[in-house]
């Protein structure tokens, strides 16, 4: 299978559609401005947004009309989205095609949320029973942990679980669990995944051995931060349990395939949940990783979590292109970051239980397309992942918005909101509050303030400039009815199939993350020259000085 099997180009730059938005940009689109498209287009709302309507029959909005785009520009975007072939890269992911091409490996997340069941084939295996039966032992298991029937060494009910791993093991549900703490019910969660030691002294600082689970998050087992830590919670266990080892298979669980380690370190392999190769750590929160959510929020709402995203997924596969709501979020991506120079791009929750969600699409995004070779082994002659960021609004409207709205660099930016809060406390006066700036923050980017505007407010002299904003600043609102389970599903596979349609426009492999292994390989050689505290001279003099130094301090 050659690297670019799933794609008829090599640069992006050769399809026809990609010279015909560069034409049209420099015609039209870097001087087009977004109210005046409102004035010439009565319906421009009417057609410019999309209406998701989940399983549940709840509904998501999402308003692209606040872009900087016109009829012309959306209809070129979607050629660029057919000669690109993004739905025959989408049907192979679909079909369990190897489509990670740089690990001849199938990228199949999608078949951890097929609740309809359907057949779905890896190598000419259905996977689909596989992945029932790991999602019914999760469902025994926590439900055995919430009701109380398992019970730790001393007999007592389990009232924490303490989640130990690291990137997308870690993140995913991190996330997750903060999004939807409103269905949490009889247990507390708690995440470690720095190696630093703070992380997991801090942590065990407020567990208590005999009521506390660990579930040790390494597919392989073998992943050095994540068993470091693990040795030190298991270690701290013993040490405040008699240093019974037995009494580890009560209180440590492994999402694990790694039977033979599992077994070594002392977890009972029965309580292990495995995952495939074919689930990728970034996209790992709807396998066995998401045991942590499923015992926080409980089963039924962790079931309802994959079933909005196997919405969305139904929804990308079966949507044409011009109402493809993903596929949109993608190309206006595409459109503001090759086209106007767009490095980066804000997503704003207007949602504090949303507040790690920025932080979990940092992982999604720019480990998936922060790359600079494309499927042909060709480097690319144009930019590629986009550097997102984000914090939850309306505290960061009095940190970095003002960047956004007067600075010098183009933000493209994401505003989510839910209409109904799941804490309308003061007569629902909050959420107004907290709506009325979702609805002017977008305004306001759009709109601007000319120097006029400014003058009739009283201001004059040197004062005037300092008042005015340009405006015409894209953002896309997305309005939820509500952040349920099945919501934060879909919103999250909303961007994870936006993430790839940036990546096939652009040629390049969003599913391996060969970036993150130079780092990891040095530190294994720089770990074992800090085990003695002779000085050393192995690496460039700024290595050398510093491990020096931190020797001597240490």
């Amino acid at each position: 299978m050659s690297n670019n099997s799933f794609t008829n180009f090599n640069l992006a730059t050769e399809l026809p559609a990609w010279s015909k938005l560069q034409k049209i940009y420099e015609s039209q689109g870097k001087t087009l401005s977004v109210k005046q498209e409102f004035q010439k287009d009565a319906k421009r709302f009417e057609k410019l947004n999309k209406t998701f309507t989940n399983y549940d029959g709840s509904k998501i909005l999402f308003d692209y009309s606040k872009n900087l785009v016109n009829d012309e520009v959306i209809s070129a975007l979607i050629e660029l989205a057919k000669e690109a072939n993004v739905t025959g890269l989408r049907d192979a992911m679909f079909k369990g095609e190897h489509i990670n091409s740089t690990e001849d490996r199938a990228v199949y997340h999608v078949a951890l949320r097929n609740r309809a069941n359907k057949p779905m084939y890896v190598d000419g295996v259905n996977v689909a029973p596989e992945v029932d039966s790991v999602l019914k032992h999760m469902k025994e298991f926590s439900e055995q942990v919430r009701s109380g029937e398992w019970k730790g060494y001393t007999g007592k009910n389990i009232t924490d679980v303490v989640n130990i791993g690291i990137g997308g093991s870690d993140l995913g549900p991190v996330m997750v669990t903060e999004a939807l703490k409103h269905y949490a019910g009889v247990l507390d969660v708690h995440f470690v995944s720095n190696i630093d030691g703070t992380h997991i002294a801090e942590t065990l600082k407020v567990v208590d051995p005999e009521t506390t689970l660990f579930l040790i998050a390494s597919k392989t087992f073998t992943t050095a931060e994540t068993i470091t830590n693990a040795n030190t919670a298991k270690n701290w266990f013993l040490s405040k349990t008699g240093n019974d080892p037995s009494h580890v298979a009560k209180h440590f669980a492994a999402l694990s395939t790694n039977e033979s380690e599992v077994a070594k370190f002392g977890i009972d392999t029965k309580n292990m949940f495995g995952f495939e190769s074919w689930v990728g750590g970034r996209y790992s929160v709807w396998s066995a990783i998401g045991l942590s959510v499923a015992l926080y929020i409980g089963y039924d709402n962790f079931e309802a979590f994959l079933k909005g995203a196997e919405a969305v997924d139904n929804h990308f596969t079966q949507t044409p292109l011009e109402d493809n709501i993903p596929l949109l979020g993608g190309l206006l991506s595409v459109w503001y970051n090759n086209f106007f120079g767009a490095q980066t791009h804000l997503v704003a929750p207007f949602d504090q239980y949303l507040h790690r969600f920025p932080a979990y699409l940092q992982q999604l995004s720019m480990e998936s397309n922060g790359k600079s070779v494309t499927r042909g082994n060709a480097f690319t002659n144009y930019s590629t992942g986009s550097i997102l960021f984000g914090e939850p609004a309306t505290n960061a409207q009095h940190s970095f918005f003002q960047l956004v709205h007067q600075g010098t660099k183009l933000i493209p930016s994401d505003f989510i909101l839910a209409a109904q809060s799941h804490n309308p406390i003061e007569s629902k006066l909050h959420q107004k509050m907290l709506a009325s700036n979702f609805f002017a923050q977008a305004e306001a980017l759009m709109v601007g303030k000319d120097e006029e505007q400014v003058k009739a407010e009283g201001a004059t002299g040197g004062l005037v400039p300092h008042k005015v904003f340009s405006g015409n600043r894209p953002t896309t609102s997305i309005l939820a009815q509500k952040i349920t389970p099945a919501t934060l599903g879909a919103l999250i596979a909303y961007y994870e199939h936006a993430t790839f349609t940036e990546g096939a426009i652009w040629n390049i492999n969003s599913f391996d993350q060969w970036g993150v292994e130079l780092g990891k390989s040095l530190a294994k050689v720089i770990g074992k020259e800090l085990d003695n505290s002779s000085n050393i001279s192995t690496h460039d003099d700024s290595t050398n000085g510093l491990i020096n130094q931190f020797k001597e301090w240490m």
